[in-house]
Parts: structure tokens; sequence; C-alpha cells
């Protein structure tokens, strides 16, 4: 019986982070307006290709990358929802029971996983070590923000956020170009940075 290969999901994965955090931080950002086209990038790119991305890791036993991947997938999903919540798609009464303070315990939450991701992703390369350094980073603004509520630092932290999702997007692009190059081509065309600290021998 022939070996049974197994093709790497990043790109997919990392492809689908780009686009629903470019275009997310694009509204944070205040370059567009509105969340209504967000939604679609969100369930599409970034909830389903993550998912299909984080399935296919498990399958070839990546427990780490699998449940990188669905996780954030399934938080794509639950903001969407959210989104919609928030703009009367399932009513006026679940509208009016919005209290946005459990969004920002649903950001500590990830917050928290996201840094045992970080510690993860030290084994792995740099780049992905950086996606998730400024997935925190969003985490942290998006968590204060939300409480705040307003102010001076409600708005230092909404840009703070508003930023890390941007980098999260660039880093993001590069990962998932890399990996398709050099992946390809058989040799490293473009560098993501090797393994580092002090988890990597322990491996």
């Amino acid at each position: 019986m022939a070996e049974q290969k197994h093709v790497d999901p990043t790109a997919l994965g990392l492809f689908g982070l780009a686009v629903v955090t470019l275009v997310a931080s694009s509204q944070k950002l205040g370059i567009t307006d509105g969340l209504s086209y967000v939604i679609p990038w969100a369930v599409f790119l970034g909830a389903l290709a993550q998912l299909v991305a984080g399935i296919w890791d498990f399958k070839k036993c990546n427990a780490f990358g699998g449940a990188a991947f669905c996780s954030y997938g399934f938080f794509w999903l639950a903001m969407a929802t959210s989104w919609l919540i928030n703009m009367g798609a399932f009513g006026e009464i679940l509208q009016s029971a919005v209290d946005t303070s459990q969004m920002a315990f649903a950001f500590i939450a990830y917050l928290i996983i996201t840094i045992f991701f970080t510690i993860g992703a030290t084994t792995t390369n740099k780049v992905l070590f950086c996606i998730f350094f400024f997935i925190d980073t969003l985490f942290i603004g998006l968590a204060i923000s939300t409480f705040i509520h307003e102010g001076a630092a409600h708005t230092f932290f909404h840009y703070f956020a508003a930023v890390s999702e941007l980098l999260i997007a660039l880093f993001s692009f590069y990962g998932a170009g890399a990996n398709i190059v050099n992946t390809q081509v058989g040799r490293t065309v473009f560098p993501i940075g090797k393994a580092f600290g002090p988890f990597v021998k322990a491996k």
C-alpha cells in the first residue's frame, strides 16, 4: 500500500486569517464604515477557511495547528453572530438584551488560550510567533476598550487593537505566501525564521 501523504493546510488557514483581519481592521481604523460587509469575510474566510485548515491539521496529527485554527475559526463565527445580534438581525428582543461586557470576558478567554498558543509557537517559526503575539495584543486592546466603553482610554485601546489586527493580517499574508512558494519550489525563498526559546530542545 502506498504511503499516504498529508498536505500542509497552513497556507489556507493563514490566508483566511489574513483576509478577515485586514477587512476587520479597516473598519476599526475608520477607513471603512459599518460591519455588514465584514460579516461574510468573517464567516467564510475567518471561520470556514480556518476550520477546514484546523480539521485538516487534526487529521495529520498536528494538535497545535488543529487547535489554533479551529479555535479562531469558531471565534469568527461567534463574532459574526454577535454583530448580527447587535444589528437586530435576530429581532429586537435579543438586540435589547446586549451587554457588551460579556464580549470583553470572551476576549479575555481568547487571550488566555492565545498566550499558550504563543508559547507553543516558539517551537515552530518566528513568523507564526509574531502572528500569535499580535493576536495577544489584539485581545488585550479589545478586552480593555470593550470594558471601558468610552473616553480617551477607550479610544486608545480601540486603536491599539486596530493596529494589532492590521499587523496580524500583514504577517499572515507573508506566512501564507511563504508557505505556498517555499513548499512549491522545495527550498526557502521567503524565510520564516527558525524555532527559538527554551522549549525547542525539549520537543
